[in-house]
């Protein structure tokens, strides 16, 4: 009887580091373009926390009527991330990267979490950061772990930080592979891209980034979902054809 599906392939693909790579270089961008949409129409951040915590402390302390809105927007981004992370905590269960989770799943998730807050965006801002940043910090947490190297893609002071100490170590001569230097780079360089991208779309076109962003994760979340469980497993099915002896 042949397989209907194909976990070993599922796990098989974790060890395919173009392939992590890609994806990885592919979230950094899509994430990059939808904050650099937010942060234009909204001057708040949704994919990273550092610089609107500092402006949330500020803001605490000198609170007036003139700043709570902004306060609010910054706590609710604050609230969403971490709501974001959570559930995938729950629904992932791990942090270690691995195929075999529901990533399309997620990623399609996270497409409607920006349409959502993209519809939601003019009338109801905070609530709309909240959900941006939301599927932010569903995407961080996704996997945060692959072989040794720790896996960020909605922000850059971590990417930088490993990319620098593990350039810094293969140059003073330790035994660290040149894919553990590379993946950090490149998705440093995705991360610069998504949001330079966003910029040219917004400026030059006249177009707001978080819908076609919440449409390519949409769409991207399907194709996984379509390899993972139908793709895979027909090739899987074929392969094990392949290998029958004759006659048998």
């Amino acid at each position: 009887m042949l397989p209907p599906a194909a976990p070993e392939l599922w796990h098989r693909l974790d060890r395919v580091q173009g392939l992590v790579v890609a994806g990885g270089g592919a979230l950094a961008f899509g994430v990059a373009f939808a904050n650099t949409g937010v942060f234009l129409r909204t001057g708040t951040s949704v994919s990273h926390l550092t610089g609107d915590m500092a402006r949330l402390s500020l803001d605490l302390v000198r609170a007036s009527p003139a700043v709570l809105q902004d306060l609010g927007r910054v706590a609710a981004a604050v609230a969403g991330f971490f709501a974001g992370a959570l559930l995938a905590g729950l629904l992932i269960h791990h942090p270690s990267l691995d195929f075999a989770r529901p990533y399309g799943r997620i990623i399609t998730a996270i497409g409607g979490l920006f349409l959502l807050a993209w519809l939601l965006l003019p009338a109801w801002p905070a609530p709309a950061l909240a959900l941006a940043a939301g599927g932010c910090g569903l995407q961080n947490a996704l996997a945060t772990r692959y072989r040794g190297v720790i896996l960020r893609t909605t922000h850059l002071t971590g990417l930088i930080t490993d990319f620098g100490t593990s350039l810094g170590l293969r140059l003073r001569g330790a035994d660290v592979p040149r894919w553990k230097v590379a993946v950090p780079g490149l998705l440093t360089l995705a991360f610069f891209a998504g949001g330079a991208a966003a910029a040219v779309t917004a400026f030059q076109f006249g177009r707001d980034p978080l819908p076609i962003a919440g449409v390519g994760y949409l769409v991207a979340g399907a194709a996984w979902t379509v390899f993972k469980h139908g793709i895979l497993p027909a090739w899987a099915r074929r392969r094990a054809r392949a290998a029958v002896p004759p006659g048998r």
